[in-house]
């Protein structure tokens, strides 16, 4: 837990007439520090208004003080309503916790006819139909997603490749919306498709049903046939014909598609950038490998290190910024994360970057062959033979024995960021999350041993050079907001 001054030092009337309140700080560069509270209000002081500051000798003629005051760092005679703010934006901060899981993923299969060699799932070939979800967990799984309380409820079907058990999906999709003629919730679906197999039949069924497509692309046809081979090496031919497809039957909005970066990709940031621009995609989430699957079986994820990959990053960062002082809105996605927990008062649903973790909490996993898991990347450990995340099955436990397991209230409550060694007590950490299936894998521990974590490390590199690239650019400080807004 962090260590705090005794009460007496924060009420000492013979310093000057504020109280602190709590925050943490870290150095930048030079002689720049940034404060942060708990509710993820920021600034930047300089060393010597800083420890002013912290021995209450700081005037109330001083510039910063109000901006210290407006953002809760201080409180003095006149803030009579400072703690209640605190209260308030606190609430606001972790109202992801009340809806509870929202996102629910049916593995319905996991064959493939892809052969990624970065795969963070441990595929089988098309032709294996022990791999697919029975009917029979199918509507189990049904039941336990109308148990979580969300208002929200998104149903994603994930493999493998999905559209090799449509069968599966159609029932699920029937029954949820059937459920949902009672529940009455917003209730969404996707797939999660390399748009390989994609028919007409399935376009028609996405369309009746206001299904959403996501799909991978990893950069330019050689890269991404490359990344990510299949029989007839046409890979990128097939996803970019399916894209547009898709966007004639279901809408220009309805398709969305990730990329992950792969050894290969390291010094073509650009031309993946442009690959997505030429495809009139409005984004691209520029995320590194996890350490799952086959990205360790095949010694992906150990081809290249966090500097590499945060090299790639500020390069894709910079050619972004410059496509949008342009004119043209394209965000990068995995930045605006961070931007929104920085920039405004609400926490992005984002699994991996919040505190308590988003195991259970945001998402569930209905695996093919019932079991049930914390996170996808929970079910991704177990495919490579480490079950720690699984919670329980569809056939044989009940929704109280799986959301109520020790498993999973052991993992949020050691991993949870503000009571953790050394994230209690760093400046970024309103910005970061925790992950404990990531610092599991890596370390065989829910919290990790911080200075030897990428997840950390990268997201303190990250947070860094957000914040240097708002001070030095105030356009640039447009752009983000405009990307969070």
């Amino acid at each position: 837990m962090s260590k705090f001054q005794q009460i007496g030092f924060y009420r000492d009337p013979k310093k000057a007439g504020y109280q602190l309140l709590p925050f943490n700080f870290t150095r930048l560069a030079g002689q720049e520090y940034v404060l942060t509270n708990a509710v993820g209000e920021s600034l930047v002081l300089p060393r010597d208004k800083l420890e002013t500051f912290i021995n209450r000798g700081l005037s109330k003629i001083h510039s910063e003080y109000d901006d210290l005051k407006s953002k809760h760092f201080l409180m003095d005679d006149d803030s009579s309503v400072a703690l209640d703010l605190l209260a308030l934006k606190t609430r606001t901060k972790l109202q992801f916790l009340k809806n509870f899981t929202s996102l629910h993923i049916f593995v319905v299969s996991l064959r493939c006819e892809h052969s990624c060699h970065y795969c963070q799932v441990s595929r089988q070939s098309d032709d294996r139909l022990a791999f697919d979800m029975s009917e029979e967990s199918a509507r189990r799984a049904v039941d336990l997603v109308f148990r979580s309380p969300s208002p929200a409820i998104k149903i994603e079907f994930q493999g493998g490749e999905p559209l090799l058990n449509f069968e599966r999906i159609r029932q699920i999709v029937a029954w949820a919306k059937e459920r949902n003629l009672a529940e009455q919730r917003n209730l969404q679906f996707v797939i999660a498709t390399n748009l390989a197999l994609i028919t007409d039949e399935h376009l028609e069924f996405c369309k009746e049903h206001s299904i959403l497509l996501s799909t991978s692309l990893d950069g330019p046809e050689d890269l991404h046939n490359k990344n990510r081979p299949r029989p007839g090496r046409d890979s990128h031919q097939r996803v970019v014909a399916g894209i547009r497809r898709a966007r004639a039957a279901l809408g220009h909005d309805r398709v969305s598609a990730l990329m992950t970066t792969t050894q290969a990709s390291l010094p073509r940031v650009r031309e993946i950038i442009d690959e997505y621009v030429r495809q009139e995609i409005d984004g691209i989430f520029l995320r590194p490998l996890s350490p799952y699957g086959f990205a360790v079986k095949t010694k992906a994820i150990s081809a290249y290190n966090r500097d590499a990959w945060f090299n790639f990053y500020k390069e894709g960062l910079a050619q972004i910024i410059e496509i949008n002082r342009k004119g043209k809105r394209f965000v990068e996605f995995y930045s605006t994360v961070i931007l929104t927990k920085m920039l405004t008062p609400f926490t992005p649903g984002y699994v991996d970057l919040v505190s308590p973790a988003g195991i259970g909490i945001g998402a569930l996993v209905y695996n093919y062959d019932g079991d049930v898991y914390a996170s996808d990347e929970g079910r991704m450990l177990a495919e490579m033979g480490d079950k720690k995340f699984r919670l329980g099955n569809l056939l044989t436990d009940s929704y109280e024995d799986i959301i109520y397991s020790e498993t999973l209230l052991d993992a949020l409550e050691e991993s949870f960021a503000a009571s953790a060694p050394m994230c209690s007590e760093c400046a970024f950490e309103p910005f970061c999350g925790a992950d404990p299936v990531y610092h599991y894998a890596t370390q065989k521990d829910f919290v990790g041993k911080k200075p030897l974590s990428d997840f950390c490390n990268r997201h303190m590199a990250m947070c860094r050079h957000l914040i240097a690239l708002m001070r030095e650019d105030p356009e640039v400080k447009d752009i983000f907001l405009s990307w969070v807004q």
